[in-house]
C-alpha cells in the first residue's frame, strides 16, 4: 500500500507560507497536492477563494485540493485526503507551535500516512530573535526573501549556529523547487527519477536555485556504514531518495529510503517479482561535491553480506515506518 508523506509547512507570520503553496501547486506537474490550511482567517491561495469555516474543501482543475479545518479535526481530513492524493502539505498558522503539528502528524495511526518532515520558512528581511525553539524540529529551513537583503550568508550562518547541520534553502517568493520536498509527477515507485526528470525544463525561466543530483546504483550496503554516511550528511544534501538492498540475514526485504533536510525514513516492502535487486538511490544537491558523495557511498558497499551482525540493522531499524 502506497503512503502518502505529510509535509508540515511552518514559519512566523509573513514568512511567506501561502505564497510557498502557491508555488507547489503551480509545479505540482500532474503530482496530486491535498492542501490543508490549519487558520480560520481567508486563505489567499491563487485561484481558489476559500473561506475561513471549517471543514471547507475546494478541488482545482489539477487534481489538487484545498481544505481549511480546526487542528482538533486534523486526523479525519488526512483520512480522507489519503485516497485521493499523492502528497499532503500542511500550511500551520503562523500561531501555531511547529512541534505540535508535527506530534499530530506522528502519532496518527492511519496506514496510509507517513511523516514527511518540518519545513520551517525564515523570513529574511525580518529575521525573528526568538528563532532557536522552532528551529528544534525544523528538517530544512527556507530562508524566503532573500532578495531583499542582497548577501543572506550572514543570516544562513546564523540559522547554523541555532542549529548546526541543519540545511538552508535561499528563496525568493517563496520559489523553492517541488522535488526538494516531493515527486513532481506520479510515479510506480519513488526512487527512479533521473536528473533531467527532477529538473524536467518546462520552457520557462526557473527562478529557484538550480539542483544538482547523484545517482548512486549498487549491491547490498553496510547498515553501519550507511547510517554514518546518513548522520553526516552534507547540508547542502536536501532530498535522498531510493531503494536501499541490505541482503542481511533475516532483513532481505527493499527497504525505501526518503530523506527530507533532517528527517530519515526507511520503508519495508517486498521486492518485485521481476528486475533487479539492488541499491538505487538518487542524492539532490547544490554546489557540493559529487565525487566526493559517491566516493562516501562507494564505502557502504557491502561485498559479503551474509557475513554482517543481524544486530548492525538496529540503527536502520529505529528509522523504520
Amino acid at each position: 500500500m502506497k503512503r502518502i508523506p505529510v509535509i508540515v509547512v511552518a514559519g512566523f507570520l509573513g514568512s511567506g507560507k501561502t505564497t510557498l503553496l502557491n508555488h507547489l501547486l503551480g509545479g505540482s506537474r500532474g503530482t496530486r497536492v491535498g492542501v490543508v490550511v490549519n487558520d480560520f482567517g481567508a486563505i489567499g491561495i491563487d485561484a481558489m477563494s476559500v473561506a475561513g469555516q471549517v471543514d471547507s474543501t475546494v478541488s482545482l482543475s489539477n487534481g489538487c485540493l484545498c481544505c481549511a479545518i480546526d487542528v482538533s479535526e486534523l486526523d479525519a481530513m488526512l483520512a480522507k485526503l489519503a485516497p485521493v492524493v499523492d502528497v499532503i502539505v500542511i500550511e500551520a498558522s503562523g500561531l501555531a507551535e511547529p512541534q505540535a503539528m508535527a506530534r499530530m502528524v506522528l502519532a496518527s495511526e492511519n496506514p496510509r500516512l507517513a511523516y514527511g518532515g518540518l519545513v520551517l520558512l525564515v523570513d529574511a528581511a525580518e529575521f525573528p530573535d526568538d528563532l532557536a525553539k522552532h528551529l528544534r524540529v525544523a528538517d530544512l529551513v527556507v530562508l524566503n526573501k532573500v532578495d531583499r537583503v542582497g548577501d543572506a550568508s550572514a543570516l544562513a550562518a546564523e540559522v547554523d549556529r541555532l542549529k548546526p547541520g541543519v540545511p538552508v534553502v535561499p528563496a525568493s517568493f517563496g520559489r523553492v523547487d517541488p522535488s526538494l520536498l516531493f515527486d513532481p509527477r506520479p510515479r510506480a515507485e519513488f526512487g527512479q527519477l533521473s536528473f533531467e526528470d527532477l529538473l524536467e525544463d518546462d520552457g520557462h525561466e526557473h527562478d529557484h536555485v538550480r539542483y544538482e543530483s547523484v545517482e548512486f546504483v549498487a549491491d547490498a550496503l553496510n547498515p553501519l556504514r550507511l547510517m554514518a554516511f546518513l548522520d553526516e550528511r552534507p547540508k547542502g544534501l536536501y532530498r535522498i531518495k531510493g531503494f536501499v538492498r541490505f541482503d542481511v540475514p533475516g532483513h532481505r526485504q527493499r527497504f525505501g529510503l526518503h530523506t527530507v533536510g533532517a528527517f530519515l525514513r526507511f520503508e519495508r516492502s517486498a521486492w518485485p517479482a521481476s528486475g533487479p535487486r539492488r541499491t538505487e538511490l538518487v542524492l539532490i544537491d547544490t554546489g557540493l561535491d559529487t565525487a566526493a558523495i559517491r566516493a562516501a557511498l562507494e564505502d557502504c558497499v557491502e561485498p559479503d553480506p551474509a557475513s554482517v551482525d543481524p544486530r548492525s540493522m538496529l540503527e536502520v531499524l529505529r528509522y523504520t515506518a
